[in-house]
């Protein structure tokens, strides 16, 4: 991106990405969360900037909820505007191939390049872009933020290719996260728990004011439960929440105990 650049981001995508925008010197212009009719009017009345891009997070950090990149991908098709995706919390879940959002919606072909996590499903560490050789290439030659950094080890890199088959060859894995997560905000619903009508792995449940959050989050762990509690400004002001991620390990048998946990301590506070 370049200063004469215009970019669209969404209101709730993740801090690094909007740091990344920053240092680009590029215009920016926020729109609100998942709503492809205002992004629409929007990019339509920027049709003088020297090139349009829209970023987007493809899988969201703090409510767990989707992107709809069919849609995007279609507008930016129209529009000539270049799609970004960060596949940080999709990457090694969702896809034929696990390799995130992208993939599993079809859109590939609409998407200019993805940003990908080596951590969270791979578990390794760093992280990667995805694209067309010569924008890769251009990257490499233009991003301060990879030149003058340290460079990575190689034992990251082997890491990172260990994690990659383990991906391919065992798509059992991820099979699983995804019916764990389902089961699990099952039991939530059962225990009387409002959580979002979604089936991804990351389940907000929305607790108002960040002393009660805290003090939730205080009386999980004291159960034994890795629980944190999430306050502005990382979410909107009276959203403070408990923001729950579900593994492979996470399973019917734990999602019952841990909702008939919450539920109590819910009532006791």
């Amino acid at each position: 991106m370049e200063p004469d650049d215009v970019v669209f981001s969404d209101e709730r995508n993740h801090a690094s990405l909007i740091d990344g925008i920053r240092l680009t010197r590029a215009r920016r212009i926020i729109f609100p969360h998942c709503d492809v009719e205002a992004l629409a009017r929007m990019i339509r009345q920027e049709s003088g900037a020297s090139q349009r891009f829209l970023v987007t997070e493809s899988l969201f950090s703090m409510d767990g909820d989707r992107a709809p990149l069919r849609e995007y991908a279609a507008l930016c098709r129209e529009t000539n505007t270049a799609l970004i995706v960060d596949e940080a919390h999709a990457v090694g879940i969702y896809g034929e191939r696990g390799s995130g959002l992208i993939e599993e919606m079809g859109v590939a072909d609409g998407v200019f390049l993805s940003i990908n996590t080596a951590g969270k499903a791979l578990g390794v560490c760093g992280a990667f872009v995805a694209g067309p050789t010569w924008a890769i290439e251009y990257l490499i030659q233009r991003a301060r933020t990879l030149i003058f950094s340290t460079a990575p080890p190689p034992a990251l890199a082997a890491a990172l290719d260990e994690a990659l088959t383990i991906l391919a060859e065992e798509p059992e894995r991820r099979a699983r996260v995804r019916e764990n997560a389902r089961r699990f905000r099952e039991r939530l619903a059962e225990a009387g728990i409002a959580v979002p009508a979604e089936e991804t792995q990351i389940v907000p449940v929305i607790l108002g004011e960040s002393s009660r959050a805290m003090a939730v989050a205080a009386a999980l762990q004291q159960e034994g439960f890795d629980v944190r509690a999430i306050r502005p400004p990382t979410v909107p002001a009276g959203t403070a929440r408990l923001r729950l991620s579900v593994n492979v390990h996470v399973d019917e048998a734990i999602a019952e105990r841990f909702a008939t946990a919450l539920a109590r301590i819910l009532r006791s506070l």
